[in-house]
């Protein structure tokens, strides 16, 4: 019982957001309760519902604390690098447990429409949208990319690219691979000029 009340604020904010994860990995979205989560968490399930109305809820902040925010050269002067740097990003984001985490909502986004809804507007959105679509809108408002290039497909060719390599082969793109998508599918696509080596 100590335990449950020496641990406050950030110490225990971290103890929730693992047990949510956790909990989730065992149980499935379909049977996340405040219950489970607050046994695995050893708080009280009442504590949880003062900052949280639903495990839902819970689970969107826990996905939200970990989310990488990717932040593009201030000057704008590297978009190659920052391309490659914003798919590196999100490869090391994909071994977090937040990642299995996403891909568990969106596979129930016709169970779970507002939920699904949710993490966009909530964790994504806020975030940059996504990775390398994050930098190419940075250097359109700096005026280095015509906005007009940036389209859904053009925001999703990096990642895309990346996803279709791991389902390919079972592993990450090596860096030379990364180079690759950047150099040869989205620079291209918005009128770059990759650096030779």
């Amino acid at each position: 019982m100590g335990g449950r009340t020496r641990r406050r604020g950030d110490a225990l904010l971290a103890v929730v957001h693992q047990a949510v994860l956790d909990e989730l990995d065992e149980v499935g979205l379909g049977r996340l309760t405040m219950e489970g989560i607050a046994r695995r968490a050893e708080t009280a399930k009442t504590s949880l519902y003062r900052r949280w109305p639903s495990p839902e809820e819970l689970l969107l902040d826990a996905i939200a604390a970990a989310y990488p925010v990717e932040v593009p050269s201030p000057a704008a002067d590297d978009l190659r690098g920052d391309l490659i740097r914003a798919l590196e990003l999100m490869i090391a984001w994909s071994r977090h447990p937040t990642a299995r985490a996403v891909q568990a909502v969106l596979a129930e986004r016709h169970r779970h429409p507002a939920l699904v809804d949710a993490l966009y507007s909530r964790v994504f959105e806020p975030a940059g949208r996504r990775f390398t679509a994050t930098v190419l809108h940075h250097y359109a408002e700096v005026g280095q990319l015509d906005p007009g290039l940036i389209t859904p497909v053009v925001e999703d060719i990096g990642e895309a690219l990346v996803m279709k390599h791991a389902i390919d082969t079972g592993e990450e793109p090596t860096s030379q691979r990364l180079a690759e998508i950047v150099d040869q599918a989205i620079l291209p696509a918005v009128h770059g000029s990759p650096t030779r080596r």
